[in-house]
C-alpha cells in the first residue's frame, strides 16, 4: 500500500495547538502504538472479515484554515494533508516499509555517480480536467519551483544541487545534478508535486486563482471550499490508479478543541485528534468508547519555542540558555500533556540514528538561570523588578496560535517562572494566517511551533545560515561550523557517517539554544467504529485505505 493521504513532503510546519498534544511525535521512552490501556491494539477493525465496498464519506476536523492548496508554495502540514490527495509525485512511499515505489512514474534510473535521474511516466494519466499529464508538466513544475519569483524558498532548498530538468520524450524526464545529494531520489521522486502546465503557465503563480481551485491527477478532486466553514473533496472517478473506497472527504474548519469534540460526539465528525485532557478524561467514558475506536501512536515530530536572535534582548546565547532553564518541561509534560510524550534535546527524529541520545535536555534550574543572566549583564538596575542592560529591559512578546489551550497553559506557567527571575513576557495569541505571516517576516520575539519531519532528515531548511532570511531558519541562527556540517552531510551517502555529523551539529545547536526544544507527543485519534482497515503506520494514518460496510454507511 502506498501512503499519500497524510504524507508530509520535506519538513512541514505545524501550529502548536492540538498538534502539540494530538499531532505526531516520535517515540523515545514511550510505548509503541497500540500499547496504551484503552487503545485499540493495532486496530481491531483491520481483522474484521469482509470485502471492501465503495461508499460513505470521511468527515474530519481541520483545526486551522490554510491560505491555499498550491503544493509548491505551501509549507504547513494542514494544507499538505489535503493537497496530497489532489496532487501526486513521481514516486510514492510505502506505508509500512517507507520504501519508494512507482507513482506517476512507472520506473526510474539513477546514474552510478548519482548525478542523473531519469523517470519514465505511465502512459494515459490525466489531470482531473481531462488534460494529459506529460513530461512537460514535470519540467514546468520543477522550473516553477526553482523560479526565484515563486514563494517556494522552503522547498526549493532541497533542489539546490539540481542543474536542470530535461524532457527526453513526452513520457520521459531527466534531472541532471551539479553534485551528489543523499536525498535526491526522495526530493525528486516524492517532494516534487506535479502541477498542470496548461493551468498555471499564465498568471502570478503565487496568487493564482487555482491555488484555491486545485486541478491535479490524484484520487480526489476539489468539490467546494466554503471559507471558514469546510473544504470538500470528491473521489476522482477517472483516477488512473486504484480508487479509494470513500467517496468524499469533508474537512470541517473548527478552531476550538472542545467545540470540535462536541461535534464529534453528536456524529457530525467521524474522526479527530484528541487533546491530552480529552484523551485522559472524556474519551475514557463508556459511551465514547462504544462509538469510537482510539489510536495513540508516534511519528516523527517535535515542538519548540523559537527565539529571534536578531532581537537585542535575545542575541546572547547565555540569555537563551537561561530561558530554557526557566521552563519546567518535565512538569509541563506531566501536568498538561498527561505524560504522553518525551522531552527532546535536538531536532532529529528521536528514534533515528541521527538523534544524539547522549545530549540531554537542559535541566530546569532557576538558580543556574539567574547566574547566567547575571553573567550576561542583565540585572535589575532601577528596581522595577525587570532585568535590564544598556537601557534595554529584558522583556519580550511570546506569539501563540489562537485557540490553543495547551499552548496557552504552557505559556502561562512559563510566564510566571520568568517573572520570578526578573523577565517580563507578554503572551499574544494570533490567528494562524497572521501568526505565520509574522514568523515568516521575522516580526516576532519568541514563538511556539512544531516540525513534522521526513524519515530521512536533512536540517538544511531549518539551520543553514542561508535560510535565515527567506527559509525556515526563523531564529536567524548562523554558525560557520554548523553550515559546513550541513553541507558536507548532504554529500555523504553513508548513513552512519552522516548520523555522526549530525550528532556534532546537535551539540552546536544545544550550546547556542536558538530553540528551546519541547516535546515529542503522541498523536491521539478517535475514529468512528464503522470504518474498517484503519491502521497507524510509522508516518500516521492513511484514510485512502478505509472503507465502510454497506449496512453501516451513513452518508451518500
Amino acid at each position: 500500500m502506498k501512503r499519500s493521504a497524510f504524507r508530509i513532503a520535506g519538513i512541514g510546519l505545524v501550529a502548536v495547538l492540538g498538534l502539540l498534544a494530538t499531532g505526531c511525535g516520535p517515540g523515545g521512552g514511550g510505548k509503541k502504538a497500540g500499547s496504551d490501556d484503552g487503545v485499540t491494539k493495532n486496530r481491531i477493525t483491520a481483522t474484521i472479515p469482509g470485502t471492501p465496498v465503495d461508499g460513505d464519506w470521511v468527515v474530519s476536523r481541520l483545526p486551522l484554515e490554510m491560505a491555499h492548496l498550491n503544493p509548491l508554495v505551501s509549507n504547513d502540514a494542514y494544507g499538505r494533508a489535503i493537497y496530497t490527495l489532489i496532487y501526486e509525485s513521481l514516486l510514492e512511499r510505502d506505508n509500512a516499509t517507507l520504501q519508494l515505489g512507482p507513482g506517476l512514474a512507472e520506473s526510474h534510473e539513477i546514474s552510478p555517480d548519482h548525478l542523473t535521474y531519469t523517470f519514465k511516466l505511465r502512459d494515459g494519466i490525466k489531470f482531473s480536467d481531462g488534460a494529459p499529464l506529460t513530461a512537460e508538466d514535470v519540467k514546468f513544475s520543477f522550473d516553477k519551483l526553482m523560479d526565484p519569483a515563486v514563494d517556494a524558498a522552503d522547498l526549493r532548498n532541497y533542489f539546490l544541487t539540481v542543474d536542470r530538468c530535461e524532457v527526453v520524450d513526452p513520457l520521459t524526464v531527466r534531472f541532471v545534478c551539479k553534485e551528489p545529494y543523499f536525498k535526491m531520489l526522495i526530493t525528486l521522486g516524492e517532494d516534487l508535486k506535479i502541477v498542470p502546465k496548461h493551468i498555471f503557465e499564465t498568471g502570478d503563480f503565487n496568487t493564482h486563482p487555482n491555488n484555491r481551485k486545485p486541478i491535479g491527477s490524484g484520487p480526489y478532486v476539489m468539490d467546494s471550499w466554503d471559507t471558514n466553514r469546510q473544504i470538500v473533496l470528491s473521489r476522482n472517478e477517472n483516477y488512473w490508479g486504484k480508487k479509494p473506497h470513500i467517496l468524499k472527504r469533508v474537512y470541517k474548519i473548527i478552531t476550538d478543541d472542545n467545540a470540535a469534540l462536541q461535534v464529534l460526539e453528536r456524529g457530525d465528525l467521524d474522526t479527530m485528534g484528541l487533546t491530552a485532557e480529552q484523551w485522559d478524561r472524556r474519551a475514557k467514558r463508556p459511551e465514547f468508547e462504544a462509538q469510537f475506536d482510539k489510536l495513540a501512536y508516534y511519528t516523527p515530530f517535535h515542538s519548540y519555542i523559537g527565539w529571534n536572535t536578531r532581537q537585542p534582548q535575545l542575541s546572547d546565547k547565555r540569555v537563551r540558555r537561561a530561558l530554557t532553564m526557566l521552563l519546567n518541561r518535565e512538569l509541563i509534560l506531566d501536568k498538561i500533556f498527561y505524560g504522553m510524550g518525551v522531552v527532546v534535546s535536538n531536532s532529529f527524529f528521536i528514534e533515528s540514528n541521527e538523534y544524539n541520545k547522549d545530549l540531554k535536555p537542559l535541566p530546569f534550574s532557576p538558580a543556574d538561570a539567574k547566574r547566567l543572566l547575571d553573567d550576561a549583564g542583565w540585572k535589575d538596575t532601577n528596581g522595577d523588578g525587570v532585568r535590564d542592560k544598556d537601557g534595554i529591559p529584558l522583556r519580550f512578546e511570546f506569539l501563540l496560535v489562537a485557540n490553543s489551550p495547551d499552548a496557552e497553559q504552557l505559556a502561562t506557567v512559563f510566564q510566571e517562572e520568568l517573572k520570578k527571575a526578573g523577565i517580563e513576557m507578554s503572551i499574544r495569541p494570533l490567528e494562524w494566517a497572521t501568526f505565520i505571516d509574522s514568523i515568516q517576516k521575522r516580526k516576532f520575539d519568541a514563538c511556539m511551533l512544531g516540525w513534522q519531519l521526513d524519515p530521512e532528515q536533512d536540517p538544511y531548511q531549518i539551520w543553514h545560515s542561508s535560510q535565515s532570511d527567506e527559509g525556515s531558519n526563523y531564529p536567524g541562527f548562523k554558525n560557520a561550523e554548523a553550515d559546513k556540517i550541513i553541507e558536507d552531510a548532504r554529500r555523504e551517502f553513508d548513513p552512519a557517517k552522516r548520523a555522526e555529523m549530525y550528532h556534532r551539529l546537535s551539540v552546536i545547536i544545544d550550546e547556542e539554544q536558538p530553540y528551546t526544544f519541547l516535546f515529542c507527543t503522541k498523536a491521539r485519534a478517535a475514529i468512528d467504529k464503522r470504518f474498517r482497515n484503519v491502521q497507524a503506520y510509522p508516518l500516521g494514518l492513511d484514510a485512502r485505505e478505509w472503507w465502510v460496510p454497506a449496512e453501516l454507511q451513513k452518508r451518500k
